[in-house]
């Protein structure tokens, strides 16, 4: 699919277009951690053309301590680009933050369009002739606020596109390798390969970026990322370390199963649960791998050790499954693959409703909810709402009588009765007259 970004410095209009173009869809703004200022994606359909917007805070150069960080985002988004819409105002001069910009979009060799924002009336469009200066041949005036201009730069947007109904139908289990540096991530992508693609080090962080690898496994269609290693938010100085922060968590954004390496030498750290909590924030179906198993000695103890550490220290994880392996000898490591294949399946799993309401019905009538103030909890429907992950919306008399325990309790009969094993799941209660 092809993916439109917007970069300019800041009150030029970025999210107004943005807004315009994505108004049909549902936009989904991601609050990350490490990252100074949210990036909003959103889709824009016309035509039965589809394609991925992202708007990027505004980029603005200059003294300040966050002038790395504002490179490390700008080189992120045009990375992932296909084409790049660089929005100016057209009310103002440019100034050295749109040079910049324009000497970073150059660098990229990437597609730029030039929107010069503001042009509210068309006897103001002469105005954007002035920006052909920045040097890219496709300069459109446009007005955000009045939907001037988009007709022309959709039909260049949407040209060489497929229809929807042409693209390919591939059922592939998109996994990414994530943890901390120097876990071992790049020993197990090239232990599942079975030959040696990824750079392998003891230097923490040699992969500074993610790495897209297709492969064929028993017959089936995979595509596996390996990624820079993440670190605290506080420990990433260079802007090559932020950049890979930020692939890291566009991997998670854009795989199916997330694989947590963790370092058996080293033990369970803050950091393993920091980065498990962002898969987990994103909805991702999750396997664990407990790596450098060969060099753990008595391994039967020390497996009891950590099946009580994950349930103590990660129950919000619990239902994820761990396999112990060494990605140096190979040993587990094609235990690995059928995990990541469940984890896919159930995160993707429908169930049947009838059966899901007779599931709750059993379970809430072994379980009456505790009452409130002579109220109690009566759940009148459930119906799955949505799929990766699984979402389930319970439709009862009166929300504000849902205990967290019995929520709970619903949950663990959800995964009883119908296998989630590997993914998250959501539940939402509603009054029966919501809609």
């Amino acid at each position: 699919m092809k993916t439109v970004c917007l970069v300019g410095r800041p009150n030029t209009g970025k999210s107004s277009i943005f807004n315009t173009l994505t108004h049909e869809t549902n936009a989904i703004t991601l609050d990350e951690p490490g990252i100074t200022r949210d990036r909003i994606y959103g889709y824009a359909k016309y035509k039965d053309k589809t394609f991925k917007v992202i708007d990027t805070g505004g980029l603005e150069f200059g003294r300040g301590d966050f002038r790395e960080d504002i490179l490390a985002q700008a080189t992120f988004a045009i990375d992932e680009a296909d084409i790049v819409l660089f929005v100016v105002d057209g009310r103002t001069e440019l100034n050295q933050s749109d040079y910049m910009v324009r000497d970073i979009l150059r660098k990229s060799n990437k597609k730029v369009i030039v929107l010069v924002n503001k042009l509210d009336t068309k006897d103001k469009d002469d105005l954007a002739l002035g920006f052909y200066e920045l040097g890219f041949p496709i300069v459109i005036p446009i007005s955000a606020a009045h939907k001037r201009g988009f007709d022309k730069l959709i039909k260049i947007l949407i040209e060489d596109l497929p229809n929807d109904e042409d693209l390919p139908d591939r059922n592939i289990v998109n996994f990414a390798i994530i943890g901390r540096p120097n876990v071992g991530k790049s020993s197990l992508v090239n232990s599942i390969l079975n030959k040696d693609r990824a750079i392998v080090s003891n230097i923490a962080g040699t992969t500074r970026d993610a790495t897209d690898t297709p492969f064929k496994y028993n017959g089936e269609e995979y595509l596996m990322v390996d990624t820079a290693g993440i670190r605290k938010s506080g420990k990433i100085y260079e802007t090559i370390e932020r950049y890979s922060l930020l692939r890291t968590l566009k991997a998670i954004e854009k795989c199916d199963v997330c694989v947590l390496v963790i370092d058996a030498s080293i033990g369970l750290v803050e950091e393993d649960k920091h980065i498990l909590g962002m898969a987990i924030k994103a909805g991702k179906a999750i396997v664990i791998a407990v790596n450098k198993w060969d060099l753990v000695e008595n391994k039967e103890e020390k497996r009891k050790y950590y099946e009580q550490l994950f349930h103590f220290d990660m129950p919000f994880a619990s239902y994820a499954k761990v396999v112990y392996i060494s990605a140096l000898t190979h040993k587990k490591v094609p235990d690995l693959m059928p995990l990541i294949k469940e984890a896919y399946l159930n995160h993707k799993k429908e169930v049947d409703e009838m059966e899901l309401n007779n599931a709750i019905n059993d379970a809430y009538n072994l379980r009456l909810p505790p009452s409130y103030k002579g109220k109690r909890l009566k759940i009148y429907k459930v119906r799955e709402n949505s799929i990766e992950p699984p979402t389930f919306n319970f439709y009862v008399n009166d929300k504000g009588l849902v205990h967290f325990s019995y929520q709970r309790y619903l949950e663990n009969k959800i995964r009883e009765t119908f296998d989630f094993t590997g993914t998250p799941i959501g539940i939402t209660f509603k009054n029966r007259d919501e809609d």
